[in-house]
């Protein structure tokens, strides 16, 4: 499995011979090293329906004719406009031919705003959970510190974890550090941090942090192997 960082909260899994994109927030987004024209994903993850995490869904999807996982709300939203969804919620999972998906609770609000300055409902945000090839990812959306980090962490190992460290919006550095210690995983990587000038954060010293010293920083476009 291969999993690399993109800037902001985008990350691109490939694993079983499919290419998965979680909140490919890409336009728009200045940090990210991805062109939306050239990504042909199979799948598309979104964990909540801010803008800044929606993103190029609609053009991606429509495009690739890719698979977009989402809440049920989201999924009936993109699916008006012709996207191909399956819908999910909170606590559910579901096997794909790629892997298990699951969605977790996460603290946070999920709206997009259309171009008429029009909020569309999006549910409730959450927190997702990729089993593939024997790990576990966990892409923990937008998400303030919260004590059932522990019990996903107990439930489901696992070996990568994202977490956002912006402050303002989410949790801060030094909740994201508690957040790591309750998930227990093998890996830790910040995101969701320095794409605007409230959220702006320092990630190595996100890193020094964490008592378990399982931290990494990746740029956008860096990868690990699984």
């Amino acid at each position: 499995m291969k999993i690399s960082y993109h800037g902001h909260s985008v990350v691109k899994i490939i694993t079983g011979g499919k290419t998965i994109l979680i909140d490919p927030f890409i336009n728009g987004n200045r940090l990210t090293d991805l062109k939306a024209e050239n990504e042909s994903p199979d799948v598309i993850i979104l964990s909540h329906g801010h803008n800044d995490h929606v993103g190029d869904t609609v053009s991606l999807a429509k495009r690739n004719n890719s698979l977009v996982i989402a809440n049920a709300e989201i999924s009936d939203f993109l699916g008006w406009q012709g996207v191909k969804t399956h819908a999910m919620h909170i606590g559910g999972s579901y096997q794909f031919d790629f892997g298990r998906v699951k969605l977790t609770q996460a603290f946070h609000g999920s709206s997009y705003e259309t171009p008429d300055k029009q909020l569309i409902y999006c549910g409730m945000p959450a927190g997702i959970l990729l089993m593939a090839e024997g790990k576990t990812v966990y892409h923990a959306g937008d998400t303030g510190l919260f004590s059932d980090m522990k019990l996903i962490g107990e439930r489901h190992p696992i070996d990568v974890a994202f977490l956002p460290i912006g402050d303002n919006f989410t949790m801060g550095p030094e909740d994201a550090a508690y957040a790591a210690k309750l998930l227990n995983a093998k890996m830790v990587i910040p995101m969701h941090y320095n794409t605007f000038p409230l959220i702006k954060q320092d990630p190595h010293s996100f890193i020094e942090m964490l008592e378990a010293g399982n931290g990494k920083v990746l740029d956008p476009g860096d990868s690990i192997e699984v």
